[in-house]
């Protein structure tokens, strides 16, 4: 059994209403109880936003996403199905992988398809050891997903089941890096299956071969597109959260909480106090340990994950090499890793992340326009230039971006670019994200599953946590899930993972609350390059307030 927040948890407040905000409101909702959610911004999805500029439609945050059926649940809760509201568009192939050598690979989510990519890339003997890889995957994410991702932890004795034993079994426990190359020998094959690993915070060659489960959800799982893009998920969470009863309020910044006894009795906003039985934060852990005006102490310092600079671009041409998304793999791999999470130096020979979502969805532009999303992995301010510094680091590494870009055979990107916006560090930053990262803390082994930051805080009763700087982690996939873990530490219920389509409508909203069922919790990060990453709207937002 689990801890659950005890006493009564008749209304519960919910500050942000990022991805994991909106889904505690709907397993909340799901479970009989009543929902208010506050966001500053004017729209949900707090990261996942939305700014709309000359005509082009811009989503701020998650470019990819995976594990819809994990979104799907969350609808489920109140008697509704994603697929219902959101048009969701599997992307083939699910990357497009180019390399400084001239080579490309085309990643492919179905396996025949990749297995014949794999053999022309790189030749038989390869495309066997994709076929073992792949089996590999599948029985990596089985020993997780329930027991070390979808799991709320109390304490790491929490880990000692038979599941620990086949994940050591399995590898688990090995490097990330070597445990790919026991699969495949072509170094550009190894890096479409591990550059996951920075978004962990760590290079692949010392992370630990447990996260190769995000490779699975990007390589097996499969990649969708929401028409309208990537903000079309979370405006539909809070639209079923609004027709199943939530109170939605927007454009309401949380100034304090009121507390008595050790619970938190109301919360205050610029406009309103509002008296809740439980509260849940999902800004980040600073903002929301400021607001509960307590920190838990760690033996150590918590490491932050490299941090990214991202141009958005509204274009009057495109070029034909770019899919969907597309992996631009410098020659110097290896260095790159160093530079980002040791040296804390921009990328001498870049590896970036270009997302084209007009090429799924040409109404996100004006007629006959382009948008596209450029994603350059940088270090943290921790470690990197610090926030001030980036007023004037920021246009000209923009223009060394596009530079190389027109280098690797985007002719004239610079002169087709007609709008933009430009995110770095120092935004992230104004937003309150700790070490001007957007991608939180890092998934070290000591920031992992019972190590990293709980979502329950000693000394607040009725207080849980959401988002990406709590359990499970980082990514579109692990933050739907720390909503839903949110919400199980206040209602004691626990969904299997995967959808569930045979329930009463939101009527199941009326049912009593049930004692406390098993757990909820660690999940792997995301990426070096990576898939999932957010970029801020115009104001700032938070995870929680938004992936």
């Amino acid at each position: 059994m689990t801890r659950t927040v005890p006493g009564p948890t008749d209304h519960v407040v919910v500050i942000g209403a990022g991805l994991s905000g909106l889904a505690t409101t709907l397993h909340l909702l799901g479970a009989g109880r009543r929902v208010t959610l506050l966001e500053r911004d004017t729209l949900p999805g707090g990261r996942a936003g939305r700014l709309e500029r000359g005509g082009y439609r811009i989503d701020t945050g998650p470019t990819v996403l995976t594990m819809p059926d994990l979104a799907d649940e969350a609808f489920a809760a109140v008697g509704e199905n994603l697929r219902d509201r959101v048009d969701l568009i599997p992307l083939h192939p699910a990357y497009r992988a180019l390399f400084a050598d001239g080579s490309g690979l085309d990643v492919h989510t179905d396996p025949r398809a990749m297995e014949a990519e794999v053999e022309r890339f790189a030749g038989v003997a390869e495309a066997a050891g994709y076929r073992r890889l792949r089996v590999w995957l599948e029985r990596l994410y089985r020993a997780q997903m329930r027991r070390f991702i979808d799991a709320n932890f109390d304490s790491p004795f929490q880990l000692l089941t038979p599941d620990l034993a086949r994940l050591a079994a399995l590898g688990g426990f090995g490097r990330l890096d070597a445990r790919i190359g026991r699969h495949l020998r072509d170094e550009r094959l190894r890096r479409v299956f591990s550059f996951q690993a920075l978004y962990a915070g760590v290079t692949p060659a010392r992370a630990l071969a447990a996260y190769a489960v995000i490779a699975y959800m990007d390589t097996v799982a499969g990649v969708y597109f929401p028409r309208g893009g990537m903000h079309a998920l979370p405006q539909a969470m809070a639209d079923a959260a609004t027709k199943a009863g939530a109170d939605l309020r927007f454009g309401q910044d949380v100034t304090r909480l009121e507390r008595s006894a050790g619970r938190v009795t109301a919360v205050v906003t610029g406009q309103d106090r509002i008296s809740c039985d439980a509260v849940v934060l999902t800004p980040d852990l600073p903002v929301s340990y400021g607001l509960l005006g307590r920190t838990p102490r760690r033996p150590l310092a918590i490491r932050h994950a490299p941090s990214a600079v991202v141009l958005h671009a509204g274009t009057d041409r495109t070029w034909p090499g770019l899919a969907h998304h597309t992996l631009s793999f410098g020659a110097r791999w290896h260095r790159t890793f160093d530079e980002l999470t040791r040296e804390g130096r921009l990328m001498s020979d870049p590896s970036l992340l270009i997302t084209r979502p007009t090429a799924t969805d040409p109404a996100l532009a004006p007629p006959g326009r382009h948008l596209h999303y450029i994603l350059a992995p940088c270090p943290n301010t921790d470690l990197g230039p610090g926030a001030a510094a980036w007023s004037d680091l920021a246009p000209r590494y923009r223009d060394s971006v596009l530079r190389e870009l027109e280098r690797r055979g985007l002719d004239g990107i610079a002169d087709a670019v007609e709008e933009e916006v430009l995110v770095t560090p120092a935004d992230w930053t104004a937003q309150g994200h700790a070490a001007g990262t957007p991608f939180s803390a890092a998934h070290t082994f000591a920031q992992t599953g019972p190590f990293r930051p709980r979502n329950l805080v000693r000394g607040t009763a009725n207080a849980v946590l959401a988002g990406c700087g709590t359990t499970p982690g980082v990514g579109v996939p692990t933050v739907l899930l720390s909503g839903k873990l949110a919400a199980a530490r206040i209602t004691g219920r626990h969904a299997p993972p995967g959808p569930r389509r045979e329930r009463t409508p939101a009527t199941v909203a009326a049912t009593p609350p049930v004692s406390p069922v098993p757990p909820t919790s660690p999940t792997p990060p995301v990426s070096p390059v990576p898939p999932t990453s957010p970029t801020p709207s115009v104001s700032p937002v938070q995870e929680g307030t938004r992936p």
